[in-house]
């Protein structure tokens, strides 16, 4: 009998596998990520919550056994940071996590209130395809102001120390972006290029998605600038996506980087749109 039931198991999370593997056909599912956290409004109590989405992230990109990599962060002033871009190395890296893509709502007791008051703390994950040489994404140098500057803060074991920093703000859309991992002030500014041709050819792919929308005049449920899941710690525990209204109880495991249901269930929801 149990042997039934593990056949069965096996059965179903291979047909779930090749389901997924269906979905994510698309031009850019198989490249790695670039994700970039910001906190929202509310200072130290924002910028801690963007910390654990970090390591949340990071945690289950050890469970997948990709690769991931600092690229640039600023740390907050007493805990927390300011803002964070990593790279996340593997196939279906940007499949998977293109459904993590918006904001992230968090209620608990504040470790940092001594009243010990409930806070709700929001922050916004971005998601690009990493462009490599197949894709050809033109910027001309005249449209790019550099600056460089030195890594400062308490973020020492994720940034290098040197002045080697380097900021490309690209004036026609305003996107900012910056690296500060590298030792050499060339090979940041390389890194620094690549991630900006990635947020250009997602900005691309934003576009012809909107069209898409209006051609279908189907509203799809957009990752970008909307709350997409709430992590509820006090008074109850509980995890919920607000576009596949999945929920999780576990608040600790998905915290701890079990975010498969909810990127299971997102992509197989959104593949059923109308409009995608």
């Amino acid at each position: 009998m149990q042997e039934a039931a593990a056949k069965v198991a096996e059965v179903t999370q291979g047909m779930a596998e090749t389901e997924l593997a269906q979905i994510l056909g698309g031009a850019d599912d198989r490249r790695n990520a670039i994700v970039t956290l910001h906190p929202g409004a509310g200072g130290t109590e924002a910028q801690d919550w963007a910390e654990i989405l970090l390591r949340m992230y990071f945690r289950w990109a050890d469970r997948h056994g990709y690769r991931k990599e600092i690229l640039e962060y600023q740390p907050g002033e007493e805990a927390g940071l300011k803002s964070v871009t990593f790279s996340v190395e593997g196939d279906y890296a940007y499949g998977y996590l293109k459904a993590e893509a918006g904001i992230h709502r968090l209620v608990r007791i504040s470790p940092y209130d001594a009243n010990s008051r409930r806070h709700t703390s929001f922050a916004s994950v971005f998601v690009y395809p990493e462009v490599d040489d197949t894709i050809k994404v033109e910027v001309d140098e005249a449209d790019l102001r550099v600056d460089t500057y030195r890594s400062s803060g308490a973020g020492g074991q994720h940034v290098n120390k040197t002045d080697s920093a380097v900021r490309l703000t690209h004036l026609p859309t305003g996107i900012v972006v910056a690296c500060q991992n590298e030792r050499s002030q060339h090979k940041n500014r390389a890194m620094a290029m690549k991630i900006l041709k990635s947020r250009l050819y997602e900005l691309e792919l934003e576009k012809q998605k909107e069209k898409m929308d209006t051609l279908h005049k189907t509203k799809k449920d957009n990752a970008w600038g909307s709350q997409i899941r709430s992590y509820v710690l006090h008074p109850y525990r509980l995890v919920k996506d607000h576009r596949t209204n999945i929920e999780i109880g576990n608040a600790d495991a998905v915290l701890d980087g079990d975010i498969d249901p909810f990127i299971q269930a997102y992509l197989l929801h959104d593949s059923d749109s109308p409009a995608a």
